[in-house]
């Protein structure tokens, strides 16, 4: 399990906005390839670990409006939760997010490429916050939104 902590220099309910969709994680979180929503509730993952491709999908569990967003695996070959908490401060001017992120196997010991991401995993959050507090402070995380939509719009007439 990997716990990390980061101020974002954000109001509480633009982070908020940015943290409480899935589809959004494989912006800044590197281990993740892609998030496809299925329903409100309901988000399919992917990604490749080692050359083995790893599908699963969660179920959002606790969504408090710019408090706390949590999900839980409900089917696929690795088990993922997570929980995002956020913080106001500086009379909201800031933000402090805690996001928890764990994964595991299913059934047994982890093979060694697994094993070897799910230990990273500590490491690998705390680069992956940064990304994101770049992404939202410069303004550039709904760039990045509104270039998939173009391209997904000229892909959609062509």
């Amino acid at each position: 399990m990997a716990h990390e902590r980061i101020e974002v220099d954000l109001p509480l309910a633009k982070v908020y906005e940015l943290l409480c969709n899935p589809v959004h994680f494989p912006k800044f979180l590197h281990r993740i390839d892609k998030v496809d929503k299925v329903n409100s509730q309901t988000f399919n993952y992917s990604t490749q670990i080692g050359g083995e491709e790893f599908q699963w999908t969660t179920n959002i569990i606790d969504n408090l409006r710019n408090t706390r967003f949590a999900w839980i695996t409900i089917n696929g070959n690795l088990n993922q939760t997570g929980t995002i908490r956020f913080t106001p401060l500086n009379n909201g001017t800031r933000t402090r997010v805690d996001f928890s992120l764990d994964y595991r196997t299913f059934f047994g010991e982890a093979e060694e490429d697994l094993a070897n991401f799910i230990e990273g995993l500590p490491e690998q959050l705390k680069k992956d916050l940064v990304t994101f507090k770049e992404l939202a402070e410069s303004d550039t995380f709904k760039d990045e939104e509104s270039e998939d939509s173009v391209k997904t719009e000229s892909e959609v007439t062509a």
